[in-house]
């Protein structure tokens, strides 16, 4: 195992941790639809109960992913969360919004209400993704921050990256193609949602409205995501040269990184043609509703491709916008070779936790 190899290593079990995560977003998706899915309160409750037996999961994967990340790429840490707080911050809250609303809606002597709690689930099934969404498009589109390694020795202010403006991470909002990602994601974890609800919960009425609200989802995911993904496919990215380590913009440098690693390409055909398949057969057959299955599977797919596309084949993952040369790429921003030797062992346990959540997730859905 060369230091290489365990940089591209952890660069795919990080993504892989987003793509499973990005499906595990089926949680905020059907909560930010509670009161389209249950016409009734009895029809509401049911939506929460089945997605309250999985968020835990969801919040789970979201900080194994961050922490994943801490310990990989450090610099990554440090410069996107240290810098882009308060987008970040904005994403944990609404999370934390999430567990309290679970927590408390319910209780005896709830002083704001169960509607009120419920409104706190909706807003964080439309925050969180958009946000996350937003987030992960910088990989593709830039931030503005400037890594100054040597500021380390510096005793005054030991910092290696800083952002480069007072907007400490909400200037992402301000590029329109951020935004177009983050509504992308938003209205897929709104088609899991759906399909996620129609396999658990065994009612003919929300099962019947599920089916056309998928409907009124897909389009606009199809159209925001094939929109993103085309102007990926042409516009112009962060290379990195592979003799003096120097980054530059390269014409349609995604487009060359798909033709350069086929096996992203066949991941994300697979992955479409499974998601489709979810949805389509879910719309035209009244009887089936195991569409969460195919279609969870292509999305992980396909978001597995992203972010391998993002990093993989000499391109900086995190460009920066301030300045070129501070963009972090999978060889500037990782830990040291013992590091990820040691954690490329402890990495083997990772089917043995896949197994345990699998087995988890059969005993909550023994009962309906």
């Amino acid at each position: 195992m060369t230091y290489t190899f365990l940089q591209q290593y952890w660069w795919f079990i990080v993504s892989l941790l987003g793509a499973l995560l990005v499906f595990l977003l089926f949680v905020q998706g059907a909560n930010s639809l509670v009161y389209s899915l249950g016409r009734t309160e009895d029809g509401q409750r049911k939506v929460l109960e089945s997605t309250g037996r999985k968020w835990e999961i969801t919040f789970t994967t979201l900080v194994t992913f961050g922490g994943a990340f801490f310990a990989s790429f450090p610099l990554f840490y440090s410069t996107s969360f240290g810098g882009a707080y308060w987008l970040w911050m904005i994403i944990l809250f609404s999370f934390v919004l999430q567990a309290v609303s679970y927590e408390f809606q319910h209780s005896r002597g709830n002083l704001l209400g169960t509607r009120t709690y419920r409104w706190f689930l909706i807003l964080n099934g439309i925050v969180g993704p958009l946000l996350l969404g937003g987030a992960v498009a910088t990989f593709f589109d830039g931030s503005n921050f400037v890594v100054q390694k040597a500021a380390l020795t510096d005793l005054g202010a030991p910092v290696i990256s800083r952002w480069a403006n007072a907007s400490a991470g909400l200037d992402a909002l301000l590029d329109p193609w951020n935004l177009v990602f983050g509504l992308a994601v938003m209205f897929l974890a709104r088609m899991l949602g759906i399909l996620y609800i129609m396999n658990n919960v065994d009612d003919a009425d929300i099962r019947s409205r599920g089916s056309v609200r998928l409907i009124g989802v897909t389009v606009p995911f199809l159209v925001l995501f094939l929109a993103f993904f085309v102007r990926l496919l042409v516009k112009d990215g962060y290379a990195v040269d592979a003799q003096t380590g120097l980054i530059v913009m390269e014409p349609m440098k995604y487009l060359y990184n798909f033709l350069a690693m086929p096996v992203l390409i066949v991941l994300t055909l697979v992955g479409v043609v499974l998601l489709l398949y979810g949805v389509v057969r879910t719309v035209v057959s009244p009887t089936y509703i195991r569409g969460i299955w195919p279609a969870g599977i292509g999305v992980v797919l396909v978001v597995l491709s992203l972010l391998l596309l993002a990093g993989w084949n000499g391109t900086a993952y995190y460009p920066s916008n301030a300045d070129l040369q501070s963009s972090l790429t999978i060889a500037n921003s990782c830990s040291s070779e013992f590091t990820l030797r040691t954690m490329f062992y402890v990495s083997l346990l990772v089917p043995v936790v896949v197994a345990y959540i699998a087995y988890v997730w059969r005993v909550m859905d023994r009962k309906r």
